[in-house]
């Protein structure tokens, strides 16, 4: 094995660990940092030449795997579908006939009152009322902090609670 081999092995080693939980703490997701983290580690041994006279390349290879994952989620967000089924409905879409038609047990006047929320906050509370997640569950689906779900939920509530009456309220509590 040449000198050069054998230098980014020792890297390697020494690096994986701490790397991925760098990593990890920013997507969320172990299976995905690993991913990002084993294309960041390929291309560092591409470059290793000029990467072991960095001054920190482990922070290279985590910002090249967050980069990765950052590079992914444009690629995909531009991809058009085939066909016209294959096409997604926007992320803040509400059915029409949710509103208009409010045979599922849900009050017209609460649909309305969230469709007016911003998207983020409709699905924390779409999550946290209708399918009873906790907070740490819905942080993890949506990709965010569970800080940040607090946040979203406190405010959404704040919202809801100055357009329906008291009564609409307890209905959905």
């Amino acid at each position: 094995m040449s000198h050069e081999r054998a230098e980014f092995a020792e890297f390697f080693e020494a690096s994986w660990e701490p790397c991925l939980k760098a990593v990890v703490a920013s997507t969320g997701s172990v299976q995905l940092a690993e991913d990002q983290l084993a294309e960041a580690f390929a291309r560092a041994w591409m470059s290793w030449r000029k990467l072991r006279r960095h001054p920190a390349p482990r922070a290279w290879v985590v910002r090249t795997a967050l980069n990765t994952g950052a590079s992914w989620w444009r690629r995909r967000i531009r991809e058009l579908p085939l066909a016209d089924d294959d096409a997604a409905p926007p992320r803040n879409a509400v059915p029409r006939n949710a509103v208009e038609g409010a045979d599922d047990g849900v009050d017209a006047s609460l649909l309305t009152a969230l469709r007016r929320l911003p998207s983020r906050q409709r699905e924390v509370i779409a999550l946290r009322a209708f399918l009873d997640l906790d907070i740490e569950t819905i942080a993890a689906h949506l990709g965010i902090a569970p800080a940040t779900v607090r946040v979203h939920l406190s405010r959404a509530v704040a919202a809801l609670r100055q357009e329906l009456s008291p009564s609409q309220l307890t209905e959905t509590d």
